[in-house]
């Protein structure tokens, strides 16, 4: 699992994230909804092992920082963080090497390159390929070590609706393979159907906590936008 306690992040005279806790437990889907400048960049990277921060993070009871964690977690950012004059293939043999992955993982990430319809790209450079073509090599590298927990920071953004429904299909599997998955993202209406519980962020801080049951029915899109524009506060 993923459990942030009294997360808090300041610069300089800006307090960017104020004392925040959250959970992504074991068979579930996590999101983490916030409106721009709401704190949730800045959650995601600490999570990530990216920002030096005050409170506690773990992954699974590791530290995040450690290479216990490390070893347990994949991530997913928002922007690709590759090599530009290495190929996807030469990315996955890096991660093999760092993994210290057994023989199998040739033909894991072969499967994960087709799936994904980038296995026909895997001798390009990097930079040859799409933004879409770069979102979906960086999804195949952090499965390929079969990591307990995944942080996902706006997996959708860049692909097309058949890529999205393929994105969508991992997520569902992950879930029921009893990984913890921590999903940052602003398109509600697509991840709509999946999500298990809910965090809004506004402000530095979680304005809502919330679980599918508890909702009862209400719309997630509505009290998202009721609660960061001060409309109303959270019901569970």
């Amino acid at each position: 699992m993923i459990l942030v306690t009294n997360l808090t992040k300041q610069y300089k005279k800006i307090k960017a994230v104020d004392g925040i806790n959250l959970c992504a437990n074991p068979g579930e889907v996590t999101i983490l909804l916030g409106p721009n400048g709401a704190g949730k960049s800045t959650t995601i990277k600490s999570i990530a092992g990216l920002l030096k921060f005050e409170g506690e993070i773990t992954i699974w009871n590791h530290l995040n920082k450690t290479l216990e964690a490390k070893k347990l977690f994949g991530y997913i950012p928002e922007t690709p963080a590759l090599y530009d004059l290495l190929t996807p293939w030469e990315h996955a043999e890096f991660i093999a090497k760092a993994y210290k992955l057994e023989d199998g993982w040739k033909e894991k990430i072969k499967s994960i390159f087709e799936r994904l319809e980038i296995f026909d790209k895997k001798d390009k450079y990097v930079r040859e390929l799409s933004k879409g073509m770069t979102q979906k090599l960086s999804v195949a590298l952090a499965l390929l070590s079969e990591p307990k927990s995944v942080l996902f920071d706006e997996p959708l953004v860049g692909l097309d609706p058949k890529a999205i429904n393929e994105m969508l299909k991992i997520l569902e599997e992950l879930k029921a393979d009893g990984k913890s998955v921590l999903v940052s993202t602003h398109i509600i209406d697509t991840i709509n159907d999946i999500w298990d519980r809910a965090y809004i962020m506004d402000k530095g801080k979680i304005v809502c906590d919330i679980t599918r049951d508890q909702l009862q029915g209400r719309d997630l899109k509505t009290m998202f936008f009721e609660l960061t524009e001060g409309v109303k506060e959270c019901k569970q």
